[in-house]
């Protein structure tokens, strides 16, 4: 848990950083969102509320989704109950 927390605290500070689909995959497996690759290039992020996100898989994240996926934890949060 402390790692996906350190790794979104990354993400972030810097969306411009080098982020791998795994650390998406990682981040989405904390946050209850699900995703599927089904023999493609993309990987689609979606949570049950509804938000969802595609992202190239084989090249560089951009900034743009790494911004985006940030984004749709954070409204994540906002509807969760504290803890």
């Amino acid at each position: 848990m402390a790692n996906a927390e350190r790794l979104l605290a990354k993400m972030r500070a810097n969306p411009r950083g080098d982020y791998t689909i795994d650390q998406f995959k990682t981040l989405a497996r904390r946050f209850d969102i699900d995703f599927r690759q089904p023999g493609t290039s993309h990987v689609t992020f979606r949570h049950r509320s509804g938000e969802r996100l595609t992202v190239p898989a084989s090249r560089r994240i951009k900034p743009v989704y790494i911004k985006r996926f940030v984004e749709i934890i954070d409204a994540i949060r906002r509807g969760l109950p504290d803890s």
